[in-house]
């Protein structure tokens, strides 16, 4: 796979009308000096898989119905399979509703998430407070990308999830999740942060576990090209309902 090549833009991310929407806004919108380089939504299966563990619901239930099978209690194991269905349903709907109201915006200043199932939400990250990138690969190409920032003003758990990396409470780490071409954006957003500063890149595997520590590479050398743009808040980690 070729690092260098950018992701093509899908149809549906060429408009900024698709999507949630953040007209006018500095923080949702990319200023008329910025350079867009990728746009992208979470791929709706893996993340009902890695989000909102579908899977994991599924074989807990198909437990309880085997267990209650064997043991001859064939009402048990009719309830186990309905309650079982119902929370899978439930999790698939959230997790469909949250890949529609998601969009990723990197751009050569900062990375934007547009996010929220029931108010949305827009989070500006400005380049320079990203000091690590971390991939999960989730196969088929996808991924996780889970972020390290730097600076003083720190996002909460509750704001970003489930676009936040699990077990990171203290120091939350934003994720952009189940993202198609997940190691060609995560050596795309490597490079694009090098550009304002030096950046670690562990663009192989993170786990979900926590006190599991990632391999780093060490790579990127800062430049001296500037990191702000006109009309871009540039102060700090911001976040706001639409």
């Amino acid at each position: 796979m070729d690092l260098n090549a950018a992701p093509e833009f899908s149809p549906a991310f060429i408009e900024e009308h698709d999507g949630p929407t953040a007209h006018g806004d500095p923080m949702g919108t990319p200023a008329a000096d910025e350079k867009v380089l990728w746009k992208g939504q979470p791929n709706l299966p893996i993340l009902a898989r890695t989000a909102f563990h579908t899977r994991t619901i599924a074989i807990y239930f198909l437990a309880l119905v085997a267990i209650s099978a064997a043991a001859g209690n064939l009402g048990a194991a009719v309830v186990c399979t309905v309650l079982g269905l119902s929370a899978i349903a439930v999790l698939h709907l959230l997790a469909w509703r949250s890949a529609r109201t998601t969009l990723y915006i990197l751009t050569d200043a900062r990375l934007i998430m547009r996010i929220g199932m029931a108010l949305e939400t827009r989070i500006n990250i400005p380049l320079k407070h990203i000091g690590a990138a971390h991939l999960n690969d989730r196969g088929t190409g996808h991924g996780d990308i889970a972020l390290e920032l730097n600076g003083d003003r720190m996002l909460g758990h509750v704001l970003l999830w489930p676009h936040v990396r699990p077990f990171k409470f203290a120091m939350p780490q934003p994720m952009l999740r189940a993202v198609p071409d997940a190691q060609t954006v995560a050596a795309m957003l490597a490079d694009a942060c090098a550009g304002h500063q030096a950046i670690e890149r562990n663009l192989t595997e993170i786990k979900d576990a926590p006190g599991k520590a990632a391999t780093q590479a060490r790579g990127a050398v800062p430049s001296a090209r500037p990191g702000t743009h006109e009309g871009i808040p540039d102060n700090g980690l911001e976040g706001v309902p639409a």
